[in-house]
C-alpha cells in the first residue's frame, strides 16, 4: 500500500503521494512496459515501471509511471491523430517514430528485448472503414520490428472498443486507489461477490470497488463492479447486456478466483455536456422558428424581442444558430425550469433496469457503493461552484440555484476579481447553469442515483495523479508475467530441495545407466562380429564355388 499524508481544506480531500521519486534505471531489477494512446486528436507514449514480482500469486504486479531525473512522468504527445494518416497509411510507422524513439532514452538498452510494447487506438481510428483501419495497423506490424528492439506482436497494436477503454479506465483508478490489495483492515469497506464462472456456493468477501463517472464534452460514460450474479427481464435484454458487461481475471493465475472482476461499462455519445447543449440548442432553434411560421411571429429573429432561456444566466444574451437561422436568447436563470427542460434529452423509456437512451443498466446497491466523477462532474461542481471533492445533490441544488439565478453582469464582476477557479472561461460562465442542470439530471434520473446518495466523489485527479486509461490496459495485458517469477522462484526451491535430498539416488540412477549403455553397446557389437562371420562362412562355402 502506498503510503499518503491527508490535508483536509473545507470539502475538498487533497492527497500527496510520496512515491514520485525519479525512476532508478540502474535497478537491475526493475521492468519496463510501453503503451501508446492513438486518440482522436494526437497519440501519447506512457512509459511504465515495475520491480520485480514477489512471487505472492495473491497480488498484482507494482506498475508505476516511469519518472525522469526530474522527477516528470515519462510521457510525449504528437499531434494530429493517426486517423488523419488514413489515405497514407505507409506513413504510420513515421508517424510513431518519435514517440518510440523518445521512449528508448529513457529505457535502459539492455531492457529493450524484454519491455513489451502495446499500441493501442481509440475513437479516432474506430470511425475509420476496416480497410483502412487494418492498412495503417498493418505498417506498424511491419516496420516497427525492424527500428526497434521491443517484446512486440501482432496482437500489441489494435483498435480497442469503447468497452475496453471503459474496463482499463476503471482498472487504472481502482488499482490507484488499492481496491485491488486484498489485505482488508477494519477501515475498508468490503462487499460480497458472486464470482463469475467459478464453482464456488458461497459468496466471496473482498474490498469493495469504486465505479466511475466520467463526462467529457461529447460523450459520457458509467462503469462499475457488478458483485451479484445478473438476471434480465427478457432475452432481448440479455443479449444487450452481453455487450455491456466484461468479466476478466487480473491475477496471473487463471485458476484462482479472487482478482476475477464483473464490470458493466456504458458510454453514452451525445451526453456529454457540449453535445447536449448543442442538442438543446438545435432543438430550441428548430421549435422556436416552427412557431413563428404557425403564428406568424418572429420570436427571437432579433436581439428585441429573444427567446427566454432559464438554462442560461439571469439577463445573459446570447445568439445561437447557422446564419441562416440566428435566434437571439436572454437567460432567465430558473435552475428547475431548466432541469424539467432537459429531461426529455435523457431518452428515457419506462422499461426496468435502464438508463440513458434505454439502455440496460445493472442494479446499483446504493447502500454499499461509492463512485468518482471525472471531467464534467468535476468542472460543474468545482470550476464555477467552488465545492468539489464529496457531491451532496441538496448543497449542490442550492449552489447552482443561486448561481443560475445571479444577474450576469454581477457574475462578470466576479469574474473579472478572480473568484473563479483559474482554468474558468467566460464559455463556462455563460453555460455553467445549462451544465450543472444536465449533470444533475444524467446522475438522478439518467443513472437513477438517489438525491440523498452520499458516496459519490468529485476529482480531477486521484492521490495527485491524472489516472489514464493505459495503467489500466497494461496491468491487464502483463497480467500473466508474475507466472514467469514465481516460476522461476518455485525452479530455484525445487532445485535447491533435490540437490541436497536426492544426490545419492542421482548416482545411483547414474550409475545404472551407463552400466546398461556399456551392456547395450557390447551386445550390439558381439552381434555385428557374428553377423560378419556368417557372411565369411558362406562366400568360402563349396556351393559358391561352383
Amino acid at each position: 500500500p502506498r503510503q499518503a499524508t491527508v490535508i483536509n481544506i473545507d470539502t475538498v480531500v487533497l492527497t500527496k503521494v510520496t512515491d514520485v521519486d525519479a525512476t532508478d534505471t540502474s535497478n537491475p531489477n526493475l521492468n519496463y512496459g510501453l503503451v501508446v494512446d492513438c486518440g482522436s486528436s494526437g497519440s501519447r507514449v506512457f512509459v511504465y515501471c515495475w520491480p520485480r514480482h514477489n512471487g505472492n500469486p495473491h497480488e498484482l504486479l507494482d506498475i508505476r509511471q516511469m519518472r525522469d531525473q526530474h522527477r516528470k512522468p515519462v510521457v510525449m504527445k504528437i499531434k494530429p491523430g493517426i486517423s488523419e494518416l488514413a489515405k497514407t497509411p505507409e506513413k504510420a510507422s513515421d508517424y510513431i517514430y518519435p514517440l518510440l524513439s523518445f521512449a528508448t532514452q529513457h529505457i535502459p538498452k539492455h531492457k529493450h528485448q524484454e519491455t513489451p510494447l502495446y499500441i493501442l487506438c481509440t475513437a479516432g481510428m474506430r470511425i475509420l472503414p476496416e480497410s483502412q483501419q487494418e492498412a495503417l495497423l498493418e505498417d506498424l506490424r511491419t516496420d516497427i520490428p525492424v527500428h526497434f528492439n521491443f517484446l512486440f506482436s501482432d496482437s500489441h497494436v489494435e483498435v480497442i472498443t469503447g468497452k475496453q477503454e471503459g474496463v482499463y479506465a476503471w482498472i487504472g483508478i481502482n488499482f490507484v486507489l488499492g481496491r485491488f490489495d486484498h489485505v482488508n483492515t477494519d477501515r475498508d469497506a468490503v462487499v460480497e461477490v458472486n464470482v463469475p464462472g467459478s464453482d464456488q456456493q458461497e459468496a466471496l468477501t473482498r474490498k469493495r470497488t469504486t465505479g466511475v463517472l466520467d463526462m467529457g464534452g461529447v460523450s459520457t460514460q458509467i462503469a462499475y463492479e457488478v458483485p451479484k450474479t445478473v438476471s434480465f427481464a427478457s432475452p432481448l435484454q440479455e443479449e444487450v447486456a452481453k455487450n455491456l458487461l466484461a468479466e476478466f481475471n487480473l491475477g496471473c493465475d487463471a485458476h484462482r478466483t479472487e482478482h476475477v472482476y464483473r464490470v458493466y461499462v456504458s458510454t453514452f455519445l451525445g451526453f456529454g455536456g457540449n453535445a447536449a447543449r448543442q442538442r438543446y440548442e438545435e432543438s430550441l432553434i428548430r421549435n422556436t422558428y416552427a412557431q413563428n411560421m404557425l403564428s406568424g411571429q418572429h420570436v427571437g429573429e432579433t436581439a428585441d424581442s429573444p427567446v427566454p432561456d432559464p438554462c442560461l444566466p439571469t439577463d445573459l444574451q446570447d445568439e445561437i444558430g447557422p446564419s441562416t437561422q440566428k435566434l437571439h436568447l436572454r437567460g432567465t436563470g430558473d435552475f428547475d425550469q431548466c432541469r424539467q427542460i432537459l429531461q426529455p434529452y435523457l431518452n428515457r423509456t419506462n422499461d426496468t433496469q435502464t438508463s440513458l437512451n434505454g439502455i440496460y443498466q445493472p442494479a446499483i446497491d446504493y447502500n454499499n457503493s461509492q463512485f468518482y466523477g471525472f471531467s464534467e462532474f468535476y468542472y460543474c461542481m468545482e470550476d464555477v461552484l467552488r465545492m468539489g471533492g464529496d457531491y451532496n445533490a441538496s448543497s449542490y441544488t442550492h449552489a447552482a440555484k443561486s448561481y443560475c439565478a445571479t444577474q450576469w453582469k454581477t457574475l462578470r464582476q466576479r469574474f473579472d476579481s478572480g473568484l473563479y477557479a483559474s482554468h474558468a472561461d467566460l464559455h463556462r460562465l455563460k453555460y455553467q447553469c445549462f451544465k450543472s442542470a444536465w449533470m444533475y439530471e444524467v446522475l438522478h434520473s439518467g443513472f437513477s442515483f438517489p438525491t440523498n446518495y452520499k458516496n459519490l466523489k468529485t476529482a480531477l485527479l486521484v492521490y495527485d495523479k491524472e489516472v489514464q486509461w493505459t495503467l489500466g490496459a497494461i496491468l491487464y495485458r502483463t497480467r500473466f508475467l508474475p507466472l514467469r517469477d514465481i516460476q522461476q522462484e518455485t525452479l530455484k526451491g525445487f532445485h535447491s530441495h533435490w540437490r541436497h535430498s536426492f544426490s545419492f539416488v542421482n548416482n545411483h540412477y547414474l550409475f545404472l545407466a551407463c552400466f546398461f549403455i556399456v551392456f547395450l553397446s557390447i551386445m550390439l557389437y558381439l552381434l555385428r562380429l557374428r553377423r560378419i562371420h556368417r557372411r565369411a562362412a558362406q562366400r568360402y562355402s563349396p556351393s559358391s564355388t561352383k
